[in-house]
């Protein structure tokens, strides 16, 4: 196995790419609690390119949604703090930057689709209200030209009659619809990077396939990159082009999309995989992964995932694995990874 670690500098996702837009490197994040500290995310590296979907796997509480959080600089602070590390666009780093610079930057540079989109909509305003309300502010449009081009980004989200539903307000949308708003307004600024958490929470399969299809198309359209925070492996198959797998606020996996579902190189990855219901296992028992994910400020020692894992040895139970590489565009955070991966 390879002693390059991911979070060095000589780790690359592969041969050719080009200099990322976002990279986080190293990060550390705590919540001061009166319980303890939770330590949330716990060293924490990865990037995405310009045209580039890395999806962000894990169960709820694995640290996915935190990281995105304090990327766009809106974690709460306190009970939340950076304890380590760096989070550089186009190579600046944005801890470093002051309250004003990061705002420029949320928006124009880094925007975000939050799962929720009836809590993320203000009930009291209109869409169309809420959508130009960025033109306004942050391009100095009149009221009527930003009206205009809050239709113009509502129909390319695909809303139909977008002329008439500008003037409707949030509650008069499907869940569907709402979400389209959702990624209206992310995209209004033109954003180099779009975050989006979990996007198709609580919708129906059908919808869920339509909002990944546009977010698909409207990515290859404007050539962002894109991190897709999800705990569903199957929504992400057709759309990513990396995957990043969290564990207990670590990485545990990365490894392009076909290289991951073909020959996963970690015992939670392919745990994951195999929770996945299949059409040709139709009446049998599902698989579950089982025990919980750790209490964040009680991590067990080792490896955080020895207690759920059906390969755990004694080396497990005492040695932290690092994330190294176990392929030119791979690594794992297991002792055994380049084992499994060798054996495919």
């Amino acid at each position: 196995m390879s002693n390059l670690s991911v979070s060095e500098p000589g780790y690359t996702a592969g041969a050719g790419a080009s200099r990322p837009l976002l990279e986080v490197e190293n990060l550390f994040v705590e919540f001061h609690t009166r319980e303890g500290v939770a330590k949330v995310i716990n060293g924490v590296t990865y990037d995405v390119r310009a045209g580039e979907t890395l999806a962000v796997l894990g169960e709820s509480g694995s640290g996915k949604s935190v990281t995105a959080q304090t990327i766009m600089g809106i974690l709460d602070m306190p009970p939340g703090r950076v304890a380590g590390g760096s989070i550089r666009f186009h190579g600046r780093d944005m801890l470093a930057m002051s309250a004003e610079e990061r705002r420029k930057i949320r928006g124009e540079g880094i925007a975000m689709v939050f799962q929720d989109a009836l809590s993320a909509l203000n009930p009291t305003f209109t869409v169309g209200f809420q959508i130009a309300e960025q033109y306004r502010i942050r391009r100095g449009l009149s009221r009527g030209e930003a009206k205009r081009r809050a239709i113009e980004i509502l129909d390319q989200v695909k809303i139909p009659n977008a002329k008439q539903r500008v003037t409707e307000y949030p509650h008069q949308f499907s869940g569907g619809m709402r979400q389209r708003v959702m990624i209206a307004m992310s995209l209004a600024l033109d954003p180099e990077v779009l975050i989006a958490d979990e996007p198709t929470t609580a919708l129906d399969v059908t919808v869920q396939a339509q909002i990944m299809d546009l977010l698909a198309e409207l990515q290859r359209d404007r050539q962002m990159g894109m991190i897709l925070i999800t705990h569903d492996l199957g929504v992400v198959a057709d759309v990513a082009d990396r995957i990043a797998v969290m564990y207990a606020g670590r990485i545990v996996e990365q490894a392009n999309v076909h290289e991951l579902y073909a020959n996963p190189g970690h015992p939670y990855t392919i745990g994951l995989i195999n929770s996945i219901p299949r059409i040709d296992e139709k009446g049998q028992e599902l698989r579950t992964i089982k025990g919980l994910p750790p209490n964040l400020m009680r991590i067990p020692s080792g490896c955080p995932f020895h207690p759920r894992c059906p390969r755990a040895e004694q080396v497990c139970t005492q040695q932290l694995p690092p994330l190294l590489q176990v392929g030119p565009t791979r690594a794992s955070a297991c002792h055994f990874a380049e084992e499994m991966v060798s054996r495919g």
